[in-house]
């Protein structure tokens, strides 16, 4: 996701009044209090012994309305011994849930439905399906756009599924999704997948069945993490921006086998929004060419409510609705949210703390597409832009890996995005480009479809390169902070205008942060009459000493083509 625009006052109802915290539904019955978004969950692992392996969800919106009603059926396989299955769900009434059409016992508290499962063993498959109602307090966000006219958009990242969908709202557990939305007949409803049906009238008997009233279902046919899982209802026009990935894309189910790229953005900012999006079919067949096949089965760009800048969905990315309306360009920011098809989405972080395998990868190879579409000097000032944040932030005083964070909205930090954008750079710059994009279309057709944390990509790199990688693995990413250079010249001559170049190259950043070991150019001169040699940096001080043929006229460089994440001080 992109949080270049402001983030919005969080809708976290565990700060509200005592008064909301039980609520009646129309029917009389209460509404659990709802928990805050955001904590990160205990260490180990996530829901252990079981797997979601699909959701069917039916949903009914409507125009002006906070409340919901929604069935979700969830098949779940038993993987290890389990006595009871905890579902992510909170702020909802629950009014029928059974295991396998029975009625079961259950307990729902704490934002966490526990349900026995006597009698299974593992390898069973169960479907667990639920009716629930009520107004969600956060995740569905059902109000008014930026135009005065209602809308119903759900917004995840990083927990906050559970607001809306009984779900194991964590990265790692990835599973298909099918969508069946009741909606007012003004609107046009996109989610992720394939679109089956819809428009259709409401058939009789339906959830919020009526007058006026239409039908949609959506398919993901590949697996998807709960945070990715969206859907979005309102006034759209709908433009197609071209087929992308042809040939490319094993998941459309399109005749030709391409990707429809598309808009979807309310009527009044149609012309506004046009600009940020003219190239995005060029930017999946960039990606697709430089990582891999496109993972899914369509990408929709769409203008809605939630509360980052972009938030990168399945193949139907939400947008900042003010950004839009207000006619900026966020092509920078679609390009992110474009590079994160492949980065977060398809192959995801198993772990919130390893989240810059989803941000940093984002960040640096949306900066990519400009590099190839606008040349190299683009592609530099982005990347200095991003060094400037890092040098800048208060950030790097943690490490880009941080278990010790307990509130995962703080991951949304310059560690996880400049600073993780540079470690694939440095990686770039330290393998070559062969090795390097090797190692990335290896990656990424390893885990394809599945979460992942660092240790894997490093394997990956490590066998590509034929190198051993975990001395950058673990002072770029396990420790904080960058280096900072002081260099001290000097120069002996010898016979004729020959002599020796005597360079020292001090690290002077904070005594908390390492001592890095890193790879450097030394260069005097520019253009054709550059001389450079290689170093490693790699103690608070280090004298190199070089044979030159000519006493140069300018300055030792370092690092001059900026393969380092560094501060040089004079």
């Amino acid at each position: 996701m992109s949080s270049h625009v402001p983030v919005a006052p969080m809708r976290l109802l565990a700060l509200a009044t005592a008064l909301l915290a039980l609520r009646t539904t129309a029917a009389g019955a209460q509404e659990p209090a709802p928990i805050k978004a955001g904590v990160a969950p205990a260490p180990g692992p996530y829901a252990p012994g079981v797997d979601v392996q699909h959701y069917d969800v039916e949903i009914a919106l409507g125009a002006g309305s906070d409340r919901i009603e929604a069935r979700a059926a969830l098949t779940v396989a038993i993987t290890a011994q389990q006595a009871v299955l905890p579902l992510d769900f909170t702020g909802l009434e629950i009014t029928r849930l059974t295991v396998d059409g029975r009625t079961l016992p259950y307990t729902y508290n704490n934002g966490v439905v526990r349900i026995p499962l006597a009698g299974t063993t593992p390898g069973d498959v169960v479907t667990v399906a639920l009716e629930y109602r009520g107004v969600p307090d956060d995740g569905l966000l059902l109000r008014n756009n930026v135009h005065g006219t209602p809308v119903a958009f759900v917004d995840n990242w990083p927990n906050r599924t559970r607001f809306w969908l009984p779900s194991v709202d964590h990265p790692d557990d990835k599973a298909t999704v099918r969508y069946t939305i009741h909606a007012p007949e003004a609107w046009s409803v996109i989610a992720n997948g394939h679109r089956m049906s819809g428009p259709t009238p409401t058939l009789a008997g339906a959830l919020g069945s009526g007058a006026d009233r239409r039908t949609w279902v959506w398919e993901v046919g590949v697996p998807i993490s709960s945070y990715n899982m969206v859907i979005g209802a309102a006034r759209f026009e709908v433009r197609s921006v071209g087929l992308a990935a042809c040939g490319r894309a094993p998941a459309s189910r399109r005749e030709d086998g391409c990707v429809e790229v598309s808009t979807w953005i309310f009527p009044e900012d149609v012309e506004k929004a046009e600009p940020s999006f003219r190239r995005t079919a060029q930017m999946v067949d960039v990606f697709t060419e430089i990582i891999g096949d496109f993972p899914f089965e369509k990408l929709a760009n769409v203008q809605s409510t939630t509360r980052f800048g972009g938030m990168e969905n399945a193949s139907a990315i939400f947008y900042s609705e003010q950004a839009l309306a207000s006619g900026r360009n966020m092509e920078e920011t679609v390009s992110h949210e474009i590079a994160h098809q492949w980065f977060g989405d398809a192959v995801t972080e198993a772990s919130w703390y390893h989240l810059w395998l989803s941000e940093g990868f984002a960040t640096y190879f949306g900066d990519l597409f400009f590099e190839v579409a606008d040349g190299g000097p683009a592609f530099a000032a982005l990347m200095e832009k991003s060094r400037q944040t890092v040098v800048a932030s208060k950030d790097v005083e943690r490490p880009v890996i941080d278990p010790a964070e307990t509130d995962l909205f703080a991951l949304l930090n310059d560690n996880s995005y400049p600073k993780g954008a540079w470690v694939l750079h440095m990686l770039r710059g330290l393998l070559g480009d062969d090795a390097f994009f090797a190692g990335i279309r290896t990656y990424y057709a390893r885990h394809l479809h599945s979460a992942v944390l660092t240790e894997q990509l490093q394997s990956v790199m490590e066998e590509v390169s034929h190198r051993d990688l975990d001395w950058f693995f673990t002072q770029w990413l396990h420790r904080p902070g960058f280096p900072v250079f002081e260099v001290e010249e000097r120069w002996s001559a010898g016979a004729g205008s020959a002599g020796v170049a005597e360079v020292t190259v001090r690290q002077v950043q904070k005594d908390a942060w390492p001592r890095f070991r890193v790879p450097l150019e030394l260069c005097w001169g520019v253009g054709a009459d550059r001389t450079c040699r290689a170093a490693v940096a790699g103690s608070a001080s280090d004298t190199f000493r070089f044979e030159l043929d000519t006493r140069p006229t300018a300055p030792v460089a370092l690092d001059p083509d900026g393969w380092v994440l560094k501060e040089t001080r004079p």
